[in-house]
């Protein structure tokens, strides 16, 4: 049977559960919306709850778990993205744990600091995960991993990241115990090593600071510092942006 009216409580509950963070965290869920996201969710073992399916749009193999089939209009009412394929997935959450991870001997890890913008994590995300990048951890974080934009803007590399959300001091004490090289990005007036003169090989960990204003005093002199070289007027670059040049860089480098 077809869910045709937004009043409909299934349709009232997603509807909520799409638009407030709270709500997700209530219930300990999170959404997928597109056909490739929900591969990668369902391949990489998340537990999906139910789905709602637009038949006029959807013509793949329906997954295994519970469908409710909407119409069109219901469809396009929910759907938060520009290009609609017809599939919204509710899941179960997985949290992870740092101290469960044990690193490989050359292994390369991401740090973000009170990290703000949605669009920027799943940006991160994505790098991540094309440059082979073995975890990202965020401390002190101030967004949603599962919020609806990151997925989307990670195109579902989320599901197959080892990822992490912990403090500056239990994260900087893993770090240490498996002697791992850290590397800062603070923007400084005496002279900084670019990237590339740089040494990644190893264990290694960048860190990156948050939008506005960069790492925090916390990880001063934790490590190295190092620069991405630029030769144009500005003095910055788009955090997502700064975060991928340095996973390609310790990819060639390790490779």
């Amino acid at each position: 049977m077809q869910i045709e009216s937004l009043q409909n409580d299934k349709i009232k509950r997603l509807s909520k559960l799409i638009t407030k963070n709270s709500e997700r965290r209530k219930n300990k869920v999170f959404i997928v919306e597109g056909r490739q996201e929900n591969q990668r969710a369902l391949s990489f073992g998340y537990d999906p709850i139910e789905f709602f399916i637009c038949g006029d749009i959807f013509q793949d193999t329906l997954p295994q778990a519970k469908i409710n089939m909407v119409s069109t209009k219901i469809y396009d009412s929910l759907a938060y993205r520009g290009s609609s394929e017809g599939i919204i997935g509710i899941y179960k959450e997985r949290q992870f744990s740092l101290a469960d991870f044990t690193p490989k001997h050359n292994s390369g890890i991401i740090l973000l600091e009170s990290i703000e913008k949605p669009g920027n994590l799943g940006a991160i995300l994505r790098s991540c995960e094309a440059f082979g990048i073995d975890a990202l951890i965020i401390t002190d974080p101030k967004v949603d991993f599962y919020n609806p934009n990151v997925i989307r803007s990670s195109v579902g590399c989320l599901f197959g990241m080892n990822f992490f959300q912990t403090d500056n001091a239990t994260a900087l004490n893993f770090l240490q115990r498996y002697h791992y090289k850290i590397i800062t990005t603070f923007m400084e007036d005496h002279p900084t090593p670019p990237i590339h003169q740089v040494n990644l090989e190893g264990k290694t960990v960048m860190c990156f600071g948050t939008e506005h204003s960069g790492l925090s005093k916390f990880w001063k002199d934790k490590g190295s510092n190092s620069l991405i070289p630029m030769t144009g007027s500005i003095d910055s670059l788009n955090l997502s942006n700064a975060v991928a040049i340095s996973c390609y860089e310790m990819l060639r480098q390790k490779n």
